[in-house]
């Protein structure tokens, strides 16, 4: 029996726990959407296990150099703490993190981030990429303190245009030449969807909206 790939694995696992649902939904931009993705439906002790071990797995298998973990807040923090512990078990990599605030901390140790000094190669880790907009603020602080954003690592890629007519995991390569790793993607979903009958109208619907979405993207000047 062939096992399933990691990108499988984790679609058909956020699939039954409705981390991935289907229907109408309005992003954080503002734009209607025919699914939406949550990663804090994985919240069993299992789940994260599992997700931990995918995320450090995908980072060993694209080669990426890196010196640092950075949590993206709020869904990237536990990500990062699940990947750093996966990478210390099963690879021996003690790699150190650290996360930042929303809001700065003006008592106790004060500072906008906690935990090890953002030096080196960072490699940023969150939940979901639409806009890429989480993942700049991220990169701004790694460079305000003299780092290299050297990758973002994410769970789900929605794979959604930016105003340059690249997604957003294209623009963020290209402006800041660094790498962007996906668990999954629209398109790993759309090929998991493919294979099964029953999901045929929810297909129908994702690759519409793919399609209005670049169409609308072709028309800007």
């Amino acid at each position: 029996m062939i096992e399933p790939s990691i990108e499988a694995s984790f679609i058909d696992l956020a699939l039954r726990r409705g981390a991935l649902q289907f229907g109408h939904f309005t992003l954080k931009s503002g734009r209607p959407s025919p699914y939406f993705f949550n990663i804090g439906r994985l919240y069993r002790g299992s789940d994260m296990m599992l997700l931990g071990q995918w995320l450090a797995q995908k980072i060993v298998d694209s080669g990426l150099e890196y010196d640092l973990l950075f949590g993206a807040a709020y869904k990237g923090i536990p990500l990062m703490s699940l990947t750093a512990a996966a990478l210390a078990q099963k690879w021996q990599r003690d790699v150190p993190t650290v996360y930042n605030r929303k809001e700065i901390k003006a008592h106790g140790e004060g500072g906008g981030s906690v935990g090890a000094p953002i030096t080196g190669r960072v490699l940023i880790v969150d939940d979901v990429l639409t806009a890429g907009t989480a993942a700049e603020q991220a990169i701004q602080l790694i460079q305000s303190n003299a780092a290299v954003p050297a990758g973002l690592l994410i769970a789900f890629d929605r794979q959604e245009p930016q105003s340059t007519k690249l997604a957003a995991s294209q623009y963020l390569q290209s402006k800041y030449h660094m790498s962007v790793i996906s668990l999954s993607s629209i398109e790993t979903l759309e090929s998991f969807l493919s294979q099964r009958p029953e999901d045929a109208e929810a297909l129908k619907s994702l690759r519409d909206y793919r399609r209005s979405l670049w169409q609308i993207q072709e028309s800007f000047p």
